[in-house]
């Protein structure tokens, strides 16, 4: 589609469009299980952060706004159908920056799930040292559990995969929380009840973000929860699709 944005199943007719951000370090593909699980109620549109697979050849983004800017200049044509964010850890974060950019041009999503992620709002606790070792970010990969020991021991794959996630690392470390108007539109807040890096308390303070509908789901995983829960995500996708609440199931 472009640099930025990748649709693995276009879906013309589905009542929404579902724009979903990766975690640090990840890149669109993670996105694939989650694209087939909600097919016919949402086309979803996946965030290609650069530096990884295509776009291994372009500089890492540095700031948040960067890929706000980025992907909003990006964003296809909509057919007239809202445009729902979904983003998973450093993507909750990215998926609300970029929530508030659209409400304040007057263009505000239909709903905003954030997954992994305590709110913006709170102080955020120093995962790895700055700047992190290998050492330090093979240690928060084992401790997220998000990538198989056997590739943790393979040097090639951790070439591949450091680069990016020191980047967003790094990116992360630079983002500085700037209090605003709440959103409007509801606020769907997922998490795994054993996450080593997320609290239950931490995911209650999204709330705090919109005016509008809240909910939390706890669900039984760690930080990478969300590949064990994919019918139940797809019904809560389903049900934020403005006019489609019946479609909740199926």
């Amino acid at each position: 589609m472009n640099n930025w944005i990748r649709c693995f199943r276009p879906a013309p007719d589905a009542g929404a469009q579902l724009l979903c951000f990766p975690h640090a370090g990840g890149s669109a593909s993670g996105y694939h299980p989650l694209s087939a699980q909600v097919a016919g109620r949402a086309e979803t549109l996946v965030v290609q952060y650069p530096g990884r697979h295509d776009r291994i050849a372009e500089p890492f983004a540095e700031r948040f706004g960067d890929v706000v800017d980025a992907v909003l200049a990006s964003l296809p044509a909509s057919g007239g159908r809202p445009l729902m964010l979904f983003g998973h850890s450093m993507g909750a974060l990215l998926a609300f920056e970029t929530a508030r950019r659209l409400a304040a041009e007057g263009r505000a999503p239909a709903a905003l799930f954030v997954s992994g992620s305590e709110a913006p709002s709170l102080p955020r606790q120093a995962r790895v040292p700055n700047p992190p070792s290998d050492e330090d970010l093979i240690g928060e990969m084992r401790l997220l559990s998000g990538t198989d020991e056997e590739l943790l021991a393979d040097p090639e794959i951790l070439r591949l995969a450091l680069p990016p996630l020191r980047a967003d690392y790094a990116m992360l470390f630079s983002r500085i929380h700037v209090p605003g108007p709440p959103l409007r539109c509801p606020v769907v807040a997922l998490t795994g009840d054993s996450d080593p890096r997320v609290s239950v308390e931490g995911v209650q303070a999204w709330e705090q973000e919109t005016e509008g509908p809240f909910e939390r789901h706890v669900l039984p995983g760690g930080h990478f929860f969300l590949g064990d829960h994919l019918d139940r995500v797809a019904e809560l996708v389903a049900a934020n699709v403005p006019g489609r609440a019946a479609r909740t199931t199926g």
